[in-house]
């Protein structure tokens, strides 16, 4: 069994191009259903049980309050386990075959409005010094790029490119893109080396944004920026790295990009990834429908 599962998580980092974040989400939810078989079944090779006792995992944990969409999200990794089996000629079904999602109810995410934001980068207008420079070009950045938290984490110092206002990240399975940057964007970036060349020590050269510590930032460090300033001006309940990436799709969606742009610029392999964004926008595109249809003008 140990072969199988170090075969499958060399097959998901080599081939399938996961990030380290995802791997080890794929391999502690392969090593918690190992666990619990070992516990109520006193089986230890998870790649010859059966649904029944998945189905029991399942029970089990909606029992102990596991939401509806973690089990999914768990049982998504036991699924990819099988698959991979399946790939590799060691089983000849997946005890999953036959399985059925759990039922979950679609959390709306309310973006920032533009006066939200806007009050936001007002009040680090005047940043000065290390921490006040670069927690202004993160909110900045994220806000006019839609980059990921994890992106911007792993944004490596020679993938900035100023001269050329664009900077290269690392998305999703591994996957490049080139994203544009403002000028007023390129001009933070020279004004934050400046402060960053000045740390005393640095530890994680290669990456872009450090602590005052010269290490890489984590995703503790960029959640409580976004949350902590956007607390001051906003009663939404979420307020977080991915809202400001929602922001960013909206307002270009409500200021007319099209959903193709859109797509690109935040790295999504499908237009259905994309969609989720376009509820925000429904107001503004039936008023656009509304005045554009003749029958609307009447």
């Amino acid at each position: 069994m140990t072969t199988n599962k170090d075969a499958f998580r060399d097959y998901l980092q080599l081939e399938k191009k996961y990030s380290p974040h995802t791997l080890t989400a794929y391999c502690n939810d392969i090593a918690s259903f190992e666990f619990f078989n070992k516990i109520h079944f006193e089986e230890d090779i998870i790649d010859q049980v059966g649904y029944d006792h998945i189905r029991s995992w399942i029970v089990s944990l909606v029992g102990e309050g596991v939401s509806n969409s973690s089990v999914n999200r768990k049982i998504a990794s036991l699924k990819a386990f099988y698959k991979f089996l399946l790939k590799t000629k060691q089983i000849q079904i997946s005890p999953l075959l036959k399985h059925k999602a759990l039922k979950t109810s679609r959390i709306l995410q309310i973006p920032f409005s533009e006066k939200e934001v806007f009050n936001v980068l007002d009040q680090v207008q005047n940043a000065i010094g290390f921490e006040e420079l670069r927690n202004k070009l993160i909110i900045d950045l994220l806000y006019t790029t839609g980059m990921r938290r994890a992106e911007l984490i792993q944004l490596q110092l020679a993938n900035v490119d100023i001269l050329n206002k664009s900077i290269k990240v690392l998305g999703k399975r591994s996957k490049e893109r080139i994203l544009p940057v403002l000028p007023i964007i390129a001009d933070q970036f020279s004004l934050y080396l400046k402060e960053r060349a000045l740390l005393v020590t640095i530890v994680d050269a290669d990456f872009f944004f450090l602590t005052k510590r010269g290490l890489k930032i984590n995703n503790s460090v960029v959640y409580r920026l976004i949350n902590s300033y956007f607390s001051t001006v906003s009663e939404k309940v979420k307020k977080s790295p991915h809202i400001v990436r929602h922001t960013f799709a909206t307002h270009l969606l409500n200021n007319g990009a099209d959903l193709n742009s859109v797509k690109e610029l935040l790295g999504h392999s499908s237009l259905a990834s994309t969609q989720i964004y376009t509820h925000s926008s429904l107001s503004k595109i039936k008023n656009i429908y509304k005045d554009a249809h003749p029958r609307g003008r009447k």
